[in-house]
């Protein structure tokens, strides 16, 4: 059987796609995968590009990419496959969507689990997640990554319904700072100025694709992020 040759537009597909020895002909600049071609960004993708290249489907996510985006490759005759991605529930089902879309065979029995129960983390605690600076941002339970932190006994602060909201760190009130290695590059400055504005929350660095890549690294990801909650206190 010939496998179908696929363009990805969602770093977390692409990594799960690799991982599959699927044929993934181009990417983006953000997948980190510099040994595939590039076809622009999530948001900025090359279209003429990527129509030349003949796909037999490209992956895009709504949470990461653009409707007219999609519209547009579709309108050019291009199979576009989206997943929808917005809790730790939704994992299981997206990724059965992508082995059926690319001929692979996944089992998501044990992740299924994971998501079912959750990981046992004794007494809950808060956690603001700062992901940008000037503005002050976070993210809130809505996401992702809060839905991971909340299957680790992490309830994420501030309560919103932007997901994305603009923060003051000194007005919220929370047991931890979880600062994320990406998509903002933070210093031990800007930990400093959060640990000062927030003098009663314990501080600590977690890798941030564990936090918010999604796919066949959803499993592991929960295993570090668990031990990274419980290891020995961070910066404070």
């Amino acid at each position: 059987m010939t496998r179908p040759r696929v363009i990805s537009l969602v770093p977390s597909i692409t990594e799960t796609l690799v991982a599959w020895d699927v044929d993934v002909v181009a990417c983006t600049r953000f997948c980190e995968q510099p040994r595939l071609r590039h076809v622009g960004g999530t948001k900025n993708p090359d279209i003429a590009a990527i129509v030349g290249l003949g796909p037999d489907t490209v992956f895009m996510d709504t949470e990461e990419n653009r409707r007219e985006d999609a519209e547009e490759l579709r309108a050019a005759g291009v199979h576009v496959v989206a997943t929808e991605v917005h809790a730790l529930v939704d994992v299981p089902a997206a990724l059965d969507l992508l082995a059926a879309a690319c001929g692979v065979e996944v089992d998501v029995t044990d992740l299924g689990r994971v998501v079912a129960h959750g990981v046992p983390v004794e007494g809950r605690r808060t956690a603001v997640v700062p992901i940008w600076r000037r503005p002050w941002m976070a993210i809130t339970s809505g996401t992702y990554g809060g839905s991971l932190l909340a299957a680790l006994g992490v309830d994420v602060v501030p309560r919103s319904d932007d997901l994305y909201p603009v923060i003051e760190p000194g007005d919220l009130d929370a047991d931890l700072v979880l600062v994320p290695s990406e998509p903002y590059e933070f210093t031990d400055a800007h930990l400093a100025e959060l640990a000062a504005a927030m003098p009663g929350a314990e501080i600590r660095r977690i890798d941030g694709q564990d936090l918010f890549w999604w796919g066949v690294r959803t499993a592991g990801a929960l295993k570090r992020l668990d031990a990274a909650l419980s290891g020995a206190p961070g910066t404070r």
